[in-house]
């Protein structure tokens, strides 16, 4: 067998034990989960689906600006097309679906596949570094699994951190490190101060979005969490969950990974049926969104023969 199969078959094999580790543990607290189920409003996670689903489209915008950087401005049409569609490569086990779809559509609009490619790379690297400093703020209630206080030590190093790795002049070498590393052509030319804070601005935008939908969801069963539960433990915490989640590339879409740290955090602050509860409906209409933006995508672009010959 060879190593490529080997790898898709551990992937797979992986995924699987994920879901039955989590069916499993929905299955033995189910009565407590499903009573928790029950008292969430469908106002609460009306208005989380529309966060939810706002959070890719700040994706997008911020992948525009990093693909017009690097010498391809496309409308917004067509790139929500390749973006939305391209990004449902992420729920393949592996790390590299989501990129190669952008990379093909992306070829039928005439955009060099490569151009393509190192903008969805680009794109997946700065999105978990903006995440994990946003998430650098609910790490130590995370370690201390209980209610550690923010103090202004975490604040300065996420901020000092944070203005070092997005240093244009660091970024641009570290990038270029790492292509040589994996043996590919160096980017056409290096990434701007500007394209960088815009779109690290964008990225953050959506962690927010999606943060605060996971918040809403949260006070429709727990209206005496403090603005520091709110802020720090779920916010903060969706962006840490989430930014583990991206980084663990053998398991697709982060399935069951950011959903055990954000359920560790709820866990601080609320009882752990309602925070499973939280977080079962947070993965839930986190799929829906990714469907809603792509089935949008995928109508405009088979209109327009962006999905194949026939399409």
């Amino acid at each position: 067998m060879t190593r490529s199969r080997i790898l898709v078959v551990v992937r797979y094999g992986l995924l699987a034990l994920v879901l039955v580790a989590v069916v499993w543990a929905l299955a033995r607290n189910w009565d407590e989960v499903s009573r928790e189920l029950g008292r969430m409003s469908w106002p609460a996670v009306l208005a989380a689906l529309v966060l939810t689903t706002a959070a890719p489209v700040a994706t997008l915008v911020g992948w525009r600006v990093l693909l017009a950087d690097l010498g391809t401005r496309l409308p917004m049409a067509p790139a929500a097309s390749v973006f939305f569609v391209g990004q449902l490569g992420k729920y393949v086990p592996g790390s590299v679906w989501t990129v190669l779809a952008q990379a093909e559509m992306g070829a039928r609009l005439e955009v060099p596949r490569r151009r393509m490619a190192v903008t969805g790379l680009l794109s997946i690297l700065l999105a978990i570094l903006v995440g994990s400093l946003l998430g650098v703020v609910a790490l130590p209630r995370l370690l201390a699994r209980g209610g550690s206080p923010v103090t202004l030590w975490v604040l300065v190093a996420a901020a000092l951190l944070g203005g070092l790795l997005l240093w244009p002049r660091l970024l641009n070498a570290l990038l270029a490190l790492g292509l040589r590393i994996l043996r590919r052509e160096p980017l056409e030319h290096a990434l701007s101060g500007r394209a960088i804070v815009l779109t690290c601005l964008w990225f953050a935008a959506a962690w927010v979005l999606a943060g605060i939908g996971v918040a809403v969801l949260v006070l429709s069963l727990a209206t005496d969490v403090t603005a520091a539960d709110l802020v720090v433990g779920v916010v903060c915490g969706f962006a840490l969950a989430s930014a583990v989640g991206q980084l663990s590339v053998l398991v697709p879409a982060g399935v069951g990974v950011r959903d055990g740290v954000l359920a560790l955090l709820l866990v601080t602050f609320m009882p752990v049926s309602a925070a499973t509860a939280v977080v079962v409906v947070a993965r839930f209409l986190a799929i829906v969104a990714d469907l809603v933006v792509a089935g949008a995508g995928w109508t405009w672009g088979r209109r327009h023969h962006l999905l194949g010959s026939g399409g």
